[in-house]
């Protein structure tokens, strides 16, 4: 069956595989994280320091990744990837008393470093596999590859909210461990060599996108992680769980349900802005999804100022922001592809999501300090959720300036 597929369509099948493993122990390594050390009585804010180093050697990744895609091939960086967040992994097995703030800290370093690498890899590889003229076709597979890694990252908060409460802190990292192995071998094996590596030898400079679009759209990237990042990352689980009272796997579960749909619309964005009529989405489209998003935390925030049901307020508001970011995101990631160059593709995916990087780190480390300065509750989050909403301020206006009428048939 698989060797009646195209090579390119079983490259894609490679990377997308490689991907989904990933996104399976980063979602669920992330909720371990959370969900442990604030049981172990960490603050909010001290919760968030512990992804300080992923955010920050994120943005150096997407950064420096770009460039050794380029230089080296994506089949490489991706299994580089892969095997630093084997590492990240096997440093949280250590004795309990060895989990301190800093070493774990620096596990989460290595496993940003990896998840980044993977991410660009993984994203710069399609523009390499989908001919030039087919961008309906680009934009498909764009929406499946992010959307599906979204839903299993959805997929992982729930698997780390069941292996801690099933396995504990220590057995929930080493299944993760032994499975993550199995997928690098495989990887190893099956994905093609100097996939994306660049025809010439790109200069270290090279790093930073001359092209206007391509920085607007990354700071737009940039605001609108940030938006989601400051409410979502922090705030919310502890929201949850200290204020309404929800226990880890119920904390785990929704958050997981929330992040599997939000993975679904993406996948199904290029329907739902237009390329059914054989249109596929250009500056104009961000900027009209940019601004209707922005409503969305200013409602929330809005009716629990008033006295609405928080329960009410915060699960109904999240499931319609998350159907309205999905979009969003899936747009920005086909936008990217369609402006990057082909040659050395991946220096200019990893500057933008050098960008998505930047927005994710200044929003978590606003999530935890914005929820505990403003005091635990509803005023908490409130504060969060108007730091979202300026965000996404941000991100309309600079998507104002975006190119438009660039519209493609399938």
């Amino acid at each position: 069956m698989l060797s009646q597929l195209s090579p390119a369509i079983r490259q894609y099948l490679v990377v997308t595989g490689n991907y989904w493993a990933f996104t399976l122990t980063d979602g669920a390594l992330r909720m371990l994280v959370v969900l442990h050390f604030h049981g172990l009585g960490y603050s909010p804010l001290e919760v968030a320091l512990l992804f300080l180093f992923y955010e920050i050697f994120g943005v150096i990744t997407n950064l420096v990744g770009g460039w050794l895609g380029a230089h080296l091939g994506l089949n490489r960086t991706m299994n580089v990837g892969l095997g630093l967040q084997i590492i990240a992994l096997a440093m949280l097995l250590v004795p309990a008393h060895w989990l301190t703030v800093s070493w774990v800290m620096a596990a989460q370093a290595l496993s940003g470093i990896a998840k980044d690498l993977n991410k660009m890899s993984a994203k710069s590889s399609i523009k390499l596999l989908v001919p030039a003229d087919a961008q309906g076709t680009l934009y498909k597979w764009v929406a499946i590859l992010t959307g599906s890694k979204n839903a299993l990252k959805g997929v992982g908060f729930f698997i780390g909210g069941l292996l801690l409460a099933w396995l504990g802190f220590e057995g929930a990292v080493l299944s993760m461990t032994i499975a993550l192995s199995l997928v690098w071998l495989s990887s190893l094996a099956l994905l093609k060599k100097d996939l994306g590596k660049a025809k010439g030898k790109p200069r270290f400079r090279d790093i930073f996108s001359k092209s206007p679009a391509i920085n607007r759209l990354s700071a737009a990237r940039m605001f609108l992680f940030g938006a989601r990042d400051v409410w979502f990352v922090v705030a919310l689980p502890v929201f949850l769980y200290q204020s309404l009272g929800w226990n880890h796997s119920l904390t785990g579960g929704f958050m997981a349900l929330w992040v599997i749909g939000y993975g679904v619309v993406q996948a199904l964005a290029p329907r739902i802005t237009g390329k059914a009529s054989g249109k596929t989405p250009d500056g104009k489209g961000a900027t009209l999804w940019a601004g209707a998003l922005t409503l969305i935390p200013v409602l929330i925030a809005i009716s629990l100022m008033l006295g609405m049901d928080p329960t009410l307020a915060i699960v109904g508001g999240l499931l319609i922001f998350g159907a309205a970011f999905a979009v969003n995101s899936s747009l920005h990631s086909y936008l990217i592809i369609r402006y990057a160059g082909s040659d050395g593709v991946s220096l200019d995916v990893g500057f933008y999501y050098m960008s998505n990087a930047m927005g994710r780190l200044i929003g978590t480390l606003l999530s935890g300090w914005a929820f505990q300065s403003a005091g635990l509750g509803l005023s908490g989050l409130e504060a969060c959720l108007w730091i979202s909403a300026l965000f996404l301020i941000f991100a309309t206006l600079i998507s104002i300036k975006l190119p438009k009428h660039c519209d493609a048939t399938a």
